[in-house]
């Protein structure tokens, strides 16, 4: 691929169809080239604010705030800031669960020029010291239940301000007086001591004020290759990097998300409606939710967490067309006791990332909704969006679709990264385009193996077929050699997903002395289903060739996830690692010898983080 396909935007019929096979496939009306504006991401929220003022931008639990009420609330954010010091380039943390306050101090630091370094709320203490040290941060926005844990690292890192908010403040009159008697019975109410130095949220805003008289003009410059966020990923191995995403990297991913979603229709996004439950804290949410809809001046609309029956009540009420989500919320909703009772025909696309989505699950949810489920595919390093199915009968259902607007892919060979490979053949994925990061933060060693010539190593095994259209294999870390044979997780799970009794499925290399390496289930049962290992087996026996088999099942309760509900695989074999036989013991050989000529050849080295979504 010697050509870019940045440039001025054309229908993509225009478009060498040869070189960029996928280009065939785009929905109609959608661009295969976008102009984007030289401006700060901010600057979407400032054009919002000023076409549709009195339009809804957030909903939550009733309580709308229009674009023109966000836009004041987040200029005052940003020059509370600039009065607290705060200057260009400066990382400021935000530690929320999805509410409007997150929004808020989003953009408002955005708005003052700093960086914006996104928390997990249930960090623990290790996990926080360490990216807020890592970061350099010395402000921090965080709710008012995480203090303790703010409160035990504090002293040991360089945060100066702290500003906490509660869940409820957004909140309608009512909801908002109820919410500490709820939390206080629940013992999620916590009391900050008087000499604990912290600030609160709306007096945080107070000092902001209103522009003159003095209050530092908002928002501040910066270059739309300037540094926006820094964004942790913990990848599967080491110590968790930030990948530096510029205003420019997360503009364009918007608009190209933006262009897919309305196929040219620009005039339609206000129409929009999106349900924010997917952490805006990852880049999955943080893009196809808040940052999308104020790209098309839609709606969010806002749940601090996923629980199925409150996302279907939420569907049900405030009638959103578009759900992003991950692969277990899906699962959730369709085996949640009450589904028939909702109605929630207005949802017209789903777009599920962040892990595989296996094909039962997409095919269930579309015969029951009536709308489309499509799988898509990003990483953090990506701002995080790359390819995405076409919704309709474009799609293909068990691939993540082709590239976005302006976006190269290519697989090249797992061992050294160089070879190009043609349709069909195995190897690593790579990405070029406007929404690739900068780097990761002080990290240049671990830059230099991922950014490659300019395009971005992904770590993960997939295929392209002659049309373009791309499947993740398997994750490059996670794939499982098994006497010389190489298993993919994900083809094994898609199988465990057919069975009639499965809920969740989960699929680990464990270690094996005989093989190195043998192939581990993880099954939840669907409730008051029973099954024995051996049925499970036997099941899989049926429809996957010999060495993929599971030798193992475990039934477990729950499958550990991440807090937006992706399985973590490695969590599973990390487990396993820990109560493995000791080196000296020798397994007692069982089945088949090892593979021989088909041997495989895992990666070397790191990888880029958690695909985010996929």
């Amino acid at each position: 691929m010697a050509e870019s396909l940045a440039g001025t935007g054309t229908p993509a019929g225009q478009a060498q169809a040869g070189e960029f096979p996928w280009l065939r496939f785009y929905p109609e009306g959608v661009r295969h080239r976008l102009d984007y504006p030289s401006m700060p991401l901010y600057g979407l929220l400032d054009k919002a604010a000023r076409e549709r003022p009195e339009h809804p931008a957030v909903i939550f639990f009733n309580r709308t705030l229009t674009y023109a009420q966000l836009n004041h609330a987040a200029d005052r954010f940003a020059r509370a800031l600039v009065r607290r010091g705060v200057r260009p380039g400066d990382r400021v943390a935000i530690m929320l669960p999805n509410c409007p306050q997150f929004v808020i101090a989003y953009y408002g630091v955005l708005k003052a020029g700093g960086v914006v370094v996104n928390h997990n709320p249930l960090y623990t203490a290790p996990e926080l010291e360490f990216q807020l040290n890592d970061s350099s941060c010395r402000v921090l926005v965080a709710l008012d239940m995480t203090y303790p844990t703010v409160r035990q690292v504090r002293p040991r890192t360089r945060l100066e301000t702290v500003i906490l908010t509660r869940v409820n403040e957004y909140m309608p009159a009512l909801l908002r007086l109820l919410y500490p008697l709820k939390a206080r019975r629940d013992g999620t109410w916590p009391e900050i001591r008087e000499n604990d130095d912290v600030l609160w949220f709306q007096d945080v805003l107070g000092e902001g004020g209103e522009a003159g008289g003095g209050a530092p003009p908002v928002p501040v410059p910066v270059e739309p290759d300037q540094v926006a966020l820094l964004q942790y990923t913990g990848g599967t191995t080491g110590r968790p990097k930030a990948a530096m995403l510029t205003h420019r990297n997360l503009l364009a991913n918007a608009l190209q998300t933006a262009e897919w979603v309305l196929q040219g229709k620009v005039d339609d996004g206000p129409r929009h409606r999106i349900m924010g439950v997917i952490p805006f804290f990852h880049v999955y949410g943080m893009t196809t939710v808040m940052n999308l809809a104020i790209a098309i001046q839609g709606t969010m609309i806002l749940l601090p967490r996923f629980n199925a029956g409150e996302v279907l009540k939420a569907i049900a009420r405030y009638r959103p067309t578009m759900f992003p989500g991950v692969p277990t919320m899906y699962v959730a909703i369709l085996n949640h006791p009450d589904l028939r009772r909702y109605d929630f025909s207005s949802i017209e696309s789903c777009v599920s990332g962040a892990a595989p989505l296996p094909l039962e699950v997409q095919e269930q949810f579309e015969r029951l909704s009536g709308g489309s489920l499509v799988e898509g595919y990003g990483l953090t390093e990506a701002s995080p969006v790359t390819h995405v199915n076409p919704t309709g009968p474009g799609k293909r259902n068990g691939t993540i679709g082709i590239p976005l607007p302006d976006t190269e892919a290519r697989i090249v060979d797992i061992e050294t990264g160089t070879r190009v490979l043609g349709p069909g053949e195995v190897g690593e994925l790579v990405i070029r385009g406007p929404q690739v990061m900068k780097g990761y933060w002080n990290r240049p060693d671990e830059t230099e193996r991922t950014l490659r010539d300019g395009w971005l190593y992904t770590g993960d095994i997939a295929t392209m077929d002659e049309d373009g259209f791309f499947r993740i294999v398997d994750r490059k870390k996670e794939m499982i050699i098994t006497g010389g044979y190489n298993v993919y997780p994900r083809e094994v799970e898609e199988v465990l997903y057919q069975h009639p009794k499965v809920l969740e499925a989960a699929v680990a290399g464990v270690p094996d002395p005989y093989r190195g390496e043998m192939v581990k289930a993880y099954v939840v049962l669907k409730p008051g289903e029973t099954a024995t290992e051996q049925e499970i087996i036997e099941f899989c026996r049926q429809r996957l060739a010999k060495y993929k088999v599971p030798r193992a099942v475990e039934f477990r309760s729950e499958l550990p996830k991440s807090l937006i509900g992706k399985v973590l695989r490695r969590v599973l074999a990390e487990e396993e690692r820990k109560r493995a036989p000791a080196a000296g013991e020798q397994a007692t050989p069982s089945g088949e010898g090892p593979a021989g000529p088909q041997a495989g050849v895992a990666g070397d080295g790191e990888e880029p983080g958690d695909p985010q979504p996929r």
